[in-house]
């Protein structure tokens, strides 16, 4: 089994990383997008039923994110 955790900023936090992605895709051709918000992907692959949601949550908020400035979500996948 895997988790798959998704780290990105939190709407309110800016991301100039995101803006200049932004602003490049727009100098090469791909105008009228919205905002670009740049994340991180982290797979964790665990033991089949090994997984303990609630401890999976708790490394996400304490480990793997930073909760003043980032959201996280995951999804089990088989």
């Amino acid at each position: 089994m895997k988790a798959v955790v998704t780290v990105t900023p939190k709407k309110s936090v800016l991301d100039p990383q995101g803006a200049a992605v932004a602003q490049a895709l727009a100098h090469h051709g791909l105008e009228n997008i919205g905002k670009v918000r740049i994340g991180k992907s982290i797979e964790i692959e665990l033991p089949a039923g090994t997984i303990d949601e609630a401890r999976l949550h708790q490394l996400c908020r304490d480990f793997l994110s930073n909760p003043v400035i980032e959201d996280y979500t995951f999804e089990i996948v088989a």
